[in-house]
């Protein structure tokens, strides 16, 4: 018997963790409806549900629609719009600002004498807030929005049985799955996800994997209504008089299909009972899945550097503070002024600069009709080292081609395409691109190539395991005969016997020997090859209903050579990755002779391949290193799939998955990034990240770059931002120990950090160098935070001499040896107000490229500008009607002079630097 279906409702079992696992709560949430429809007889559901085995009214549907909602779960769409405003307010560094806020309301508002009170440091602050948090919910609410557009693109869909107005006979319907109601009557096979909590009436062999609910790696049986009471019976258990006995036992229910959960093998009827938020699937929604979304590389590695900037924030203010507490002795000041570089050590504009990054990036894929159904999975893309990917499909065109059917002696033999066609005509799961071959190849030859005078008794649908399908025909008034075709060697475990004309012999070793190496040399020309047999059924055994075990004692009649081109993308594509450092993988369940032939025809190394049968004997430290050095691994089921990515994570990969199949789910769940194609199955297409909506593989190699630039606009703003803020504490710190007054007022800083950060608003649409694209890149808190002590201090060298130029040539210290007053510091400060923002501004164009700026590499026209404009507003400013109120004065023009040469100079050291930097380091960002 299928090994799948040792595990039985009623039969104990060890749970594995899955989204449910732990958690109480949800299941006694959950409606009682399904677990009363259990076991009772199926015209009970039907009445309650006022439906028939023949379906709904096209009207009563629309109507019970109308009435109770579309067929979602909450956690599948996005909040609402002022939830999304409230969310963009909810950062680490909005927060660090509004306390700011608050403290300088307490500080310059409401504990300063009427006559000194200054609302200004409050209103920058909130402006701040309000321009960082209103941009990302912009920037979110626009990437939501284009996400639900783009996956209206990708449709998942019920198989129904509907009747129009005028007709009784039901049609079957194909339908959005959110437009499913209670009382559908819906048709399930292989590769169907459930779409809703069902009752089955009538299935064949149907087994479900209800791993996306309980972690349980093997799929369950379920049955109808009768098979269930009758499996109940057989598996009797004193302990469990009735399945519904507990909640535990809620997922063992036999007739009972819950949503989310996918076909593996067989086929169903059954009827909805519950859908939407009223399923166990959505129960669990706000409860466990919204709550406990895995946590990506992408969200660790935005949250390490944030915590690193607050704590690096959270050391230097105390310092600033004390050393101008000590110096000036103004305590109030210095504790205000500390504020103020807290603010301009704050990166508030983070999270808008990571949501557009992001939503540009999904919106530039969805032009080459790739659907970004994960905002992160952008960056995911991009930080991928290793893509593994199916071979059928996928490096194959997905169409197959029947070359030859052949007897046991390779000789061309009608009777075995006739043979063929039995078995894949009557077969009623989902027929893959081989059953649609042979139909379409008996087509052509017309009516001889099919046994018509048959009729099908039952069938043994494929699965994973057995890897091949039977069905039992019967001629009209004569002996029943079972037709199975499928893997070469899983075929020969069956077989007993051969036949070639009439002559029939026993399958012994030598007979097996040959086979196996006759389906070798098919292979080594490049077809997949199946074995057919048959085995005549004595009418005293005959039956209408069979089981796996009886695929047994069958008659090997011959072989199907099937041809599966390469895609013409295929070898160009992975030419394109390998040259982008992602190395690409075969993983399939297919044989390792065809696969080989295949990797060779595009171009990839296959070197020696590992089989499922080897992996499973590994493990998981040794597995873990033979992945290392393993191209192709071939004949493995979904779990080995499953295992072999999570081997390559293990070893430090972000691993990318490409498939379109029910066996690739388990792989695609588990990858880093799951690819999959609009023309795969539903379970595949709800489980990857990224769906591709055209058969060129080449958009992968663009996906590859767009990541990688999404990410790099991302690590410029970080590094930028991080090492010019520490670069101004530096220099702050110099001059308070220095300066007889601050260098900058608390507001100036304010001022200057507001039109720094605006300027920045145009990263995203920033060019990334080539040599950039070429490698993955992953997160680095460490590469930052060395980045941020090299390069800042660069600036504090020019805000230096820039003190001297100020106190000297400008007669700061001239003003403040007359008087000590207030003018020597309004020159101080107005000069450095300029040059620090003109620095920070124009260092951008120096650290955004590892090349040298402006002669080898230039900045995207919307960066020029907006730098440009803030270097103009910065010099304006002192000169300004807004001047006086602000405590700037004009400086002499011939400052701009000085400018010039102080800008120049700083160039040249921050290119050395910079040189210095990377060859000591080998990396720029």
């Amino acid at each position: 018997m299928n090994q799948t279906a040792k595990n039985k409702a009623g039969k104990p079992k060890q749970k594995q963790k899955g989204f449910i696992s732990g958690s109480s709560a949800p299941e006694q949430k959950i409606s009682m409806r399904v677990v009363e429809e259990s076991g009772k007889p199926i015209q009970s559901t039907f009445n309650r549900t006022k439906t028939s085995p023949f379906g709904l009214f096209n009207h009563d549907a629309a109507e019970r629609l109308q009435r109770s909602g579309p067929n979602e779960v909450a956690h599948d769409k996005a909040p609402h719009a002022l939830v999304q405003l409230a969310l963009s307010f909810k950062n680490p560094f909005v927060i660090v600002l509004l306390i700011l806020a608050t403290i300088s309301y307490i500080l310059d508002v409401h504990l300063a004498e009427p006559d000194e009170r200054s609302w200004k440091g409050v209103i920058i602050l909130v402006t701040m807030v309000t321009i960082s948090s209103l941009l990302r919910f912009f920037q979110e609410y626009r990437s939501n929005k284009a996400a639900e557009r783009l996956k209206s693109m990708v449709r998942t869909t019920a198989t129904v049985l509907r009747r129009t107005n005028d007709a009784a006979n039901p049609q079957r319907q194909e339908i959005p799955m959110r437009e499913l109601v209670v009382g559908d009557i819906v048709s399930l096979q292989a590769g169907d996800m459930i779409p809703a909590d069902i009752r089955l009436f009538a299935s064949r062999d149907l087994f479900i994997s209800q791993a996306v609910l309980t972690g349980e790696a093997l799929p369950v049986e379920k049955y109808d209504t009768l098979g269930a009471v009758a499996q109940k019976s057989a598996d009797a258990n004193p302990a469990a008089d009735s399945q519904a006995d507990s909640q535990a036992d809620l997922l063992d229910l036999s007739d009972i299909c819950f949503m989310g959960t996918n076909v593996v093998s067989g086929t169903a009827t059954a009827v909805v009972v519950a859908t939407g938020a009223n399923t166990y699937f959505g129960s669990l929604a706000k409860n466990v899945v919204s709550h406990k979304r895995i946590e990506t590389s992408f969200d660790r590695g935005v949250s390490s550097v944030s915590w690193l900037l607050i704590r690096f924030m959270l050391v230097m203010v105390p310092i600033v503070f004390m050393i101008n507490g000590v110096t000036k002795g103004d305590w109030m000041s210095a504790l205000t002024f500390a504020l103020a570089v807290a603010v301009g050590l704050t990166p508030e504009m983070l999270p808008m600069i990571v949501s557009a990054n992001l939503a540009k990036g999904a919106m530039a894929m969805a032009r080459r009709k790739v659907v970004v159904k994960r905002l992160n999975s952008v960056q995911n893309f991009g930080a991928m080292d290793v893509l593994c990917t199916d071979k059928t499909g996928t490096l194959t065109q997905d169409k197959i081609i029947l070359e030859r059917h052949l007897d046991i002696s390779g000789n061309k033999d009608e009777s075995i395409l006739q043979l063929a066609w039995l078995n894949s005509f009557h077969q009623s799961g989902q027929k893959n691109l081989m059953d649609i071959a042979i139909v379409s190849h008996a087509d052509e030859r017309g009516a001889a190539a099919k046994l018509l005078r048959y009729s099908k008794i039952d069938e043994m649908p494929f699965d994973f395991v057995r890897r091949r399908l039977s069905v039992i025909v019967e001629e009209q008034g004569g002996a029943q005969l079972m037709v199975s075709k499928g893997a070469v060697e899983e075929m020969l475990a069956v077989c007993s016997h051969t036949q070639q004309g009439d002559a029939v012999q026993v399958l012994d070793a030598k007979a097996r020997t040959a086979l196996l190496e006759k389906a070798r040399e098919y292979n080594e020309e490049g077809y997949r090859v199946l074995i057919v047999a048959t085995r005549e059924i004595d009418p005293a055994h005959a039956k209408t209903q069979y089981k796996t075990e009886d695929e047994a004692q069958l008659v090997v009649r011959g072989f199907l050579t099937f041809f599966d081109p390469p895609k013409d993308s295929a070898a160009p594509a992975i030419r394109a990755l390998q040259e982008y450092g992602v190395a690409v993988k075969v993983l399939t369940g297919d044989n390792a002779i065809v696969t080989l032939k295949v990797c060779r025809d595009v171009g990839l190394d296959p070197g020696t391949p590992l089989t499922g049968q080897e992996i499973e004997a590994m493990s998981e430290q040794q597995l873990n290193e033979a992945v290392k050095y393993t191209t192709v691994f071939a004949k493995l089921t979904p779990l080995q799939k499953s295992r072999v990515v999570k081997a390559l994570q293990a070893n430090g990969h972000t691993v990318g998955f490409l498939g379109d199949g029910i066996n690739d789910a388990p792989a695609l769940r588990d990858a880093d990034v799951g690819i999959s194609v609009d023309s795969g199955a539903d379970i595949a297409k709800e489980t990857a990240d990224i769906i591709l909506l055209e058969k060129s593989l080449m958009v992968l190699e663009e996906g590859v770059v767009k990541g990688r630039e999404t990410f790099g606009n991302i690590l410029k703003y970080l590094n930028m931002t991080a090492s010019s803020n520490f670069g101004n504490v530096f220099s702050v710190l110099v001059a308070s120990a220095w300066l007889p007054w601050e260098p900058m007022l608390a507001v100036h800083l304010l001022i200057q950090n507001l039109i720094y950060d605006i300027s920045q608003m145009m990263l995203p649409w920033d060019k990334m160098d080539e040599d950039f694209l070429k490698k993955p890149r992953k997160w680095d808190a460490g590469n930052i935070r060395r980045f941020m002590i090299w390069i800042g201090p660069t600036s504090s060298v020019f805000d230096i001499t820039t003190y001297i130029l100020m106190w000297t040539v400008f007669g700061a210290g001239a003003m403040y040896a007359a008087d000590g007053g207030s003018a020597g510091q309004s020159i101080m400060n107005s000069g450095w107000f300029i040059e620090g923002l003109v620095s920070q501004t124009l260092v951008v164009h120096m650290l955004r490229t590892r090349k040298i700026p402006f002669i080898q590499s230039t900045a995207a026209l919307p960066v020029l500008l907006s730098t440009g404009i803030a270097i103009a507003i910065g010099c304006y400013l002192p000169f300004s009607p807004l001047a006086e109120s602000i405590g700037f004065v004009a400086l002499d023009k011939s400052y701009f002079y000085w400018l010039v040469a102080t800008m120049a100079g700083y160039m040249i050291l921050a290119q050395t630097v910079k040189t210095i930097y990377i060859r000591r380091y080998g990396q720029w960002f």
